[in-house]
């Protein structure tokens, strides 16, 4: 990318973030956080510049932002963070890191992040917001829906379909064909057989819906 960026966030995904914008060479111009704690501090030589004031003192169209917030379960906060940014006409920068593996026909939309070693296979679409973390596998013609986070190391087989702004867990596996609803939640080591509706939590070897005590 030819455009400096700036990175929402000093948290442990902002750090993975990093790496991967320093191993694609992009211009960072720094890091913002609300936490004043961390102002002047540093993440991999990356500078913490403030809060969200700092991105406002930039022009939409002079900056890009990079989502910095990641999710262990439902990404709301990250999809807030993205859409209050995006209702102020400012844009977000596609990451793929350069061990990543993406066929030439995926369709990548805007400020999806592609961790390293993550393997996206032909046919398949990424939605905005996206995080596919570190080593994770999308197989070919799935559909993932906005604001999704495939965590490390989960596995989706062909055909998955996974709705908007659901979390697909460390090391949980989806076969093929399966449909998952929006706003769900795929447990750690979870297996998941057949569909899942929108709004629950599955876990479990077979995937099951989690029921609370």
């Amino acid at each position: 990318m030819s455009q400096s960026v700036l990175v929402l966030g000093a948290g442990g995904h902002t750090k993975v973030l990093i790496e991967a914008l320093l191993a694609s060479s992009a211009i960072i111009a720094g890091i913002v956080d609300p936490d004043p704690a961390l102002a002047e501090g540093t993440i991999l030589g990356i500078p913490v510049l403030g809060n969200d004031d700092v991105v406002r003192g930039f022009s939409p169209s002079e900056i890009l932002l990079v989502n910095g917030l990641g999710s262990v379960g439902l990404p709301s906060k990250r999809q807030q963070l993205f859409e209050n940014f995006k209702k102020m006409g400012y844009r977000f920068a596609t990451v793929v890191h350069p061990s990543a593996i993406v066929a030439s026909n995926v369709e990548l939309n805007e400020g999806a992040q592609i961790m390293a070693g993550a393997v996206i296979q032909p046919g398949s679409r990424i939605g905005r917001n996206v995080i596919v973390n570190t080593r994770s596998a999308v197989d070919h013609d799935c559909i993932i829906g906005d604001h999704v986070h495939i965590a490390p190391g989960a596995i989706l087989s062909g055909g998955v379909s996974i709705g908007e702004a659901s979390h697909i867990g460390t090391g949980a596996t989806v076969i093929q064909g399966i449909c998952i609803g929006a706003e769900s939640v795929i447990g750690a080591g979870a297996v998941v057989l057949t569909d899942v509706p929108s709004f629950i939590t599955v876990v479990g070897v077979p995937a099951k819906k989690m029921v609370k005590p």
